[in-house]
């Protein structure tokens, strides 16, 4: 496994402060940069290269998530590859369930088998109120929920919510901020910005 920061950094590809397209309710959605399983036409691929995006400490990007307040029902972490990162990524999403009451839902290219095996699986999964995993597979579209996309298995790991939470989200969005930029998110957009 390839790690990308130190414990106390994360490389991310965009952070978008508020999102509905990513989850139950106003989200802040991350995006994490690098990914090693790279699966053939994700829609994500601008987030592959380990080099890119920016990286941000862990303790700026939780006073980030504070700043928004009761704004936001919770966080959304996609990539890139989250788990290429676990050191990182379970130090931040044990902050935020200690100190918030934020939800976290998370998605990732592996298998729930091959998560189980990674390191700091144990530490993320217990902050993770939804688990999003398997393979993106381009020619496959679950019509149980936007969220699932390609087959993807949802495994909700808390009483929090349940698969029909998932089930009335917008396909995309797009968001126009004050600054005239335009974020672009959602099922099969990704995280393209300011296009």
């Amino acid at each position: 496994m390839n790690t990308l920061a130190p414990a106390d950094r994360l490389r991310i590809h965009a952070f978008l402060p508020r999102s509905r397209a990513n989850g139950p309710g106003w989200r802040a959605v991350i995006w994490t940069q690098g990914c090693s399983i790279r699966c053939p036409g994700c829609f994500n691929p601008h987030t592959h290269d380990p080099a890119g995006g920016n990286t941000v400490a862990v303790s700026e990007l939780f006073s980030q998530i504070m700043a928004l307040g009761d704004s936001i029902e919770g966080i959304t972490i996609s990539g890139g590859e989250p788990f290429d990162q676990a050191q990182p990524l379970a130090r931040l999403l044990a902050q935020v369930r200690t100190a918030t009451s934020l939800s976290a839902i998370l998605f990732t290219g592996h298998s729930y088998d091959t998560v189980m095996s990674l390191p700091q699986a144990d530490r993320v999964l217990g902050c993770l109120d939804v688990l999003i995993s398997g393979p993106y597979q381009p020619l496959h579209v679950s019509h149980r929920t936007v969220l699932l996309g390609s087959w993807k298995t949802l495994h909700v790991l808390t009483s929090r919510y349940s698969e029909s939470d998932l089930t009335c989200l917008p396909d995309a969005e797009v968001i126009i901020n004050s600054n005239a930029s335009v974020d672009l998110t959602g099922f099969q957009v990704g995280a393209s910005r300011n296009e």
